[in-house]
């Protein structure tokens, strides 16, 4: 009824590979790519970048980076004011920090300066040395104006 070929196709067992259905990459989107600056990367100057960032190296300037995640690795240094989607320290960071989402501080990271985010994680063996704010910018805006209606 079935006749099996016993005959292979031209070119088959010479690529592996060649059945294997490509993969589909993610971080070919431009929304969903992440850089790295490794760790013998020094920069001074404004950085920003449109895709999530891991710094290992040393940044000094400010870095302003809307909308996207931004990690600064165990290695890695930051003096600059940082504004970012959500902020992760691993490392070291002289600057203000400003999430639009969150900023969380791992045990190893070392902080010195203000913090300002609706949400804040310090771990267990953290370092940091600032102030918070956790208001909400709508919340400050609410209060400004109803403070503003109560003078009038």
């Amino acid at each position: 009824m079935f006749k099996r070929s016993t005959e292979a196709p031209p070119g088959a067992g010479t690529n592996p590979y060649e059945n294997v259905p490509a993969k589909s990459s993610k971080s070919s989107s431009p929304t969903d790519s992440r850089s790295v600056l490794g760790p013998t990367l020094v920069f001074k100057g404004e950085l920003s970048a449109e895709e999530d960032l891991l710094i290992q190296g040393r940044i000094e300037g400010s870095i302003e980076h809307n909308e996207r995640n931004l990690t600064i690795g165990k290695q890695g240094y930051v003096k600059a004011d940082i504004h970012a989607k959500v902020i992760t320290v691993e490392g070291t960071v002289e600057g203000d920090i400003n999430g639009d989402d969150a900023v969380i501080i791992r045990q190893t990271g070392d902080v010195r300066g203000n913090i300002v985010a609706p949400r804040v994680t310090l771990e267990d063996g953290a370092k940091f040395k600032g102030g918070i704010d956790m208001e909400p910018k709508s919340t400050r805006r609410q209060s400004s104006s109803v403070a503003g209606l109560a003078e009038v």
